[in-house]
């Protein structure tokens, strides 16, 4: 008989659930019944709901078993789970669940599949195609079929890779450099952290590509303090990508040399903003830079950056592995490829569904969602991040995609989707977007800085029914001098989850007067 291999994730959620003692109680079973067990750490496959799922290798596939906890391990030995007998537990095959089955995973494709520190693994599962045809090409032709694939940036803005790339390989310098950005500070947003503890060689490649095509040799990944495992995870990728040349100077007998260090954050949400991300990495105060120039031209160090987020970085080995038309072929309109949506909140199976551009949020929401884990109807989602709209049941037939929400005054940012149910009092989250904003602003320009401040003010004005209708003006004015004046998108955004608020739930700021300390 061939030695069992048990998969059971190192991810930072499962870890939470008690994946560690799980995998120590598999372990301990095993040696009690002599059996010779291969245990392998693996990613998450961002079934949240599930963690720790432990998975069993069986002639007919993975089978999947979850959530397990260390007292459930006994009995699944008993059971016979090493040859994927049925349990209570048991969900069959991993990739027939149906959570899974109906994704397109792209980007994800590897992540809670491999074991995220063999590179031999990585290989066996298309890692590097990608890296190795580019070093075939030229940058021009890099940058061209990155263009030519659709991606935009992942991160929230959306403006297109590919032309971000051309603009720093035209620019003319001595230096030039690659940021990736995975100060991932939305609220209900994990994708950049699962990717990084579950496939780092991925973002390695796709940083690695990138210095290729605008000829660069030194790359940095600022990552926030608040994601101790990635961070340990992705220095030991770093180190293994080395020693085994994908990394360092000439990669794999080439003329190319690209060297990558990782960069703790301090932990300020103003730093996921490009260039105040730039500003703490040459070791000052994360404050924004006015713009022009532009980090392509101008960003760390004075020298052309690429500043792109994980997911974009991370898609791009599949887009040079398989070419610009196959990657082009998912999505809608010139929302191109896939997005991994972050399910949070109040919803039943919470976790990563990675489709592609187009799918509605009725769709994320009830069908992979399964609806919301209270059990009470669905009021309203925020989309795209503390700073994104509120939408009511009504907007649930939007397609993901970026024209469609910009349309209803909202954003898919960086895919996270936070969900409420009828319980939420609207005029409360208008008022956190606010005091979110005063509590993360940098500080640099007055209508970011004070406007936040007065606009907490306000609200709470509203909520204590003082002169509603005086106030709701008021506030609509500060909103439009914030959207108008403020330096960077901190600031200009914070009025799109109270604007939206007030538009889709005005009802909430007519209730009969309340206040924080009646609560």
């Amino acid at each position: 008989m061939s030695r069992p291999v048990v998969y059971i994730p190192r991810d930072a959620a499962a870890l939470s659930v008690g994946a560690d003692e799980v995998a120590a109680a598999l372990s301990l079973e095993a040696e009690r019944r002599g059996i010779d067990l291969h245990l392998v750490r693996n990613g998450s496959r961002g079934m949240l709901w599930l963690e720790p799922l432990v998975e069993v290798s069986t002639p007919a596939g993975r089978v999947a078993y979850g959530p397990v906890s260390a007292a459930d391990v006994a009995e699944l030995f008993d059971a016979g789970f090493l040859t994927g007998e049925p349990h209570p537990l048991g969900h069959g095959l991993t990739e027939e669940i149906w959570y899974l089955k109906h994704q397109e995973r792209l980007t994800f494709a590897r992540c809670g599949v491999i074991d995220p520190l063999s590179v031999k693994d990585y290989r066996a599962h298309g890692g590097f195609a990608g890296l190795e045809r580019a070093l075939t090409m030229s940058g021009a032709e890099i940058c061209a079929e990155v263009t030519d694939s659709g991606l935009r940036g992942r991160g929230g803005a959306g403006f297109p890779t590919g032309i971000k790339w051309k603009t720093v390989h035209d620019a003319q310098a001595d230096e030039k450099f690659i940021c990736c950005n995975a100060d991932e500070g939305d609220s209900g947003t994990f994708a950049d952290r699962m990717i990084i503890e579950g496939d780092p060689f991925t973002l390695i490649e796709g940083m690695t590509i990138a210095a290729l095509a605008v000829g660069a040799q030194q790359g940095y990944v600022y990552l926030r303090s608040e994601y101790p495992h990635a961070a340990d995870t992705l220095r030991a990728a770093i180190r293994l990508a080395y020693q085994q040349e994908w990394l360092g100077d000439g990669i794999h007998g080439t003329a190319h040399s690209f060297h990558l260090e990782v960069r703790i954050g301090a932990g300020a949400y103003i730093c996921g903003e490009e260039t105040s991300m730039l500003e703490s990495l040459e070791g000052k105060r994360g404050l924004v830079r006015a713009k022009p120039p532009l980090p392509a031209l101008e960003g760390l160090f004075g020298k052309p950056t690429v500043v792109n987020n994980v997911l974009s970085l991370c898609s791009v080995p599949v887009i040079m592995a398989n070419g610009a038309s196959a990657y082009r072929d998912f999505g809608v309109g010139r929302s191109r490829g896939t997005q991994p949506f972050q399910l949070a909140g109040n919803i039943k199976h919470g976790g990563i569904v990675e489709k592609a551009f187009g799918i509605t949020l009725h769709d994320l929401i009830y069908r992979f969602g399964g609806g919301s884990a209270s059990g009470r109807p669905i009021r309203a989602v925020q989309v795209g991040g503390p700073l994104g709209a509120y939408l009511p049941e009504d907007k649930f037939h939007l397609p993901k995609d970026y024209e469609a929400f910009a349309a209803q005054e909202a954003m898919v940012g960086h895919g996270g989707i936070v969900v409420f149910d009828d319980r939420v009092d609207m005029a409360r989250m208008a008022r956190f977007a606010m005091e979110f904003c005063a509590a993360e602003s940098c500080g640099k320009c007055t209508p970011c800085r004070i406007g936040s401040t007065r606009g907490v003010e306000v609200l709470d004005r509203i909520i204590a029914g003082h002169n509603r209708e005086a106030n709701l003006a008021l506030l609509d004015d500060l909103c439009q001098v914030m959207t108008d004046g403020s330096l960077c998108a901190m600031g200009g955004m914070t009025p799109m989850p109270v604007r939206s608020a007030i538009k889709h739930f005005p009802e909430d700021f007519h209730r009969p007067a309340r206040s924080q300390a009646a609560e």
